[in-house]
């Protein structure tokens, strides 16, 4: 019996709720009454159907995934209303700490819709439950992939949503180097500690075409590699290496309409992308017949060069610019949260084969 991917990605996506429900994590104060005091307060008299709507949708996938949890760990009974309790208790917490943002209002209305979301999305998982849907999936991932397999699908599922946020490279996940030295220097900045920051010999100089050709290759080649170390056989791993390929360059595609339009939306893919895109379809044709271990360890030696060259270079003025964009627009929250996701992405991809290849080692 495999492990369920719905229970930490109910997890990943807690944490993403409680990341938009208490942005920005500043000027916490006490402001006079009790945090739950908003349950008895007075219906708002503003409010937009965007409210509305993204207080019901943020809580769908919520109450789906807790669903899923008690389906796949044989708990049928009741599984809709708990679901939908466990939802409505975080969004009740939410708004109680929301009272302590001056930036923040906590609401009743908030809170209602939050559960009505967190229904909506417990009903649909229910009700592919009793269609015999969820049976469906358990017997097609146990066809398809190994039965250590939970954490891998978790971070391709991860993957798309990392995407949204622009990068510098396209599909360039990681790129903190910069940004993490300079919130260093700002936090040390008038202490004594800030001599211990270390400097770098050179600035940090824009890509290169080829490197740029470089990082794009391996940004579609890593999600891929990952999938090779999950999938069973040849003809699987191709079919899902060709969801991932399609994947990745619509979400991009994506990302590049909201940023810049939607007449804008492919203009990424100028020469080293659409060079990458290639090189990276040639080379998985040659990859699909590595075994497991092997693919495991071109996969770390592909993020170790990767992390490397995105991490050496800075990013452009108009990048900069699009981040500003991003950063202060109306769905600033969220923008934040598919930040930090293409931010950790990486890393925690590389943490999860070497906890994978170690699995392996203590078997063997």
């Amino acid at each position: 019996m495999h492990k369920t991917s719905a229970w930490p990605l109910a997890l990943v996506y807690a944490g993403l709720i409680v990341y938009a429900s208490l942005f920005p994590f500043s000027d916490w104060r006490y402001q006079g009454h009790s945090p739950w005091a908003f349950i008895s307060s007075p219906l708002p008299k503003y409010w937009t159907g965007f409210d509305v709507a993204i207080n019901v949708v943020g809580y769908v996938p919520m109450g789906f995934l807790l669903t899923l949890t008690a389906f796949r760990t044989g708990r049928k009974r009741s599984t809709v209303v708990l679901s939908v309790l466990i939802a409505g208790l975080l969004s009740f917490v939410m708004e109680s700490i929301q009272s302590y943002l001056p930036a923040r209002v906590a609401s009743n209305v908030d809170l209602a819709l939050n559960v009505l979301g967190a229904f909506v999305g417990a009903w649909v998982a229910w009700a592919l439950g009793a269609l015999g849907w969820l049976e469906r999936w358990n017997l097609l991932r146990a066809r398809w992939f190994v039965p250590e397999a939970r954490g891998g699908l978790v971070l391709l599922a991860l993957w798309p949503m990392a995407l949204i946020f622009p990068a510098a490279v396209p599909f360039g996940l990681g790129q903190v180097f910069e940004r993490v030295e300079a919130a260093l220097g700002e936090l040390l900045q008038d202490t004594p500690f800030l001599v211990w920051l270390p400097l770098r010999d050179i600035e940090m100089q824009p890509m290169e075409p080829i490197t740029e050709w470089l990082c794009v290759t391996l940004g579609l080649l890593i999600p891929c590699l990952l999938s090779f170390c999950i999938v069973k056989s040849v003809w699987r791993r191709a079919w899902v290496a060709l969801f991932i390929f399609f994947a990745g360059v619509a979400t991009t595609a994506l990302s590049g309409a909201l940023s810049y339009g939607p007449e804008h939306a492919w203009a990424w893919l100028g020469f080293p992308a659409q060079s990458g895109l290639v090189s990276a379809f040639c080379m998985l044709l040659t990859l699909l017949w590595l075994p497991q271990r092997v693919s495991a360890a071109l996969l770390l030696l592909a993020l170790g060069t990767w992390l490397s060259l995105l991490n050496q270079a800075s990013a452009s003025p108009y990048f900069a610019q699009t981040l500003a964009t991003w950063e202060q627009g109306r769905f600033m929250r969220f923008n934040g949260l598919a930040q930090w996701l293409g931010w950790l992405w990486p890393y925690t991809a590389l943490i999860y084969v070497l906890m994978l290849v170690g699995h392996d080692d203590a078997k063997n």
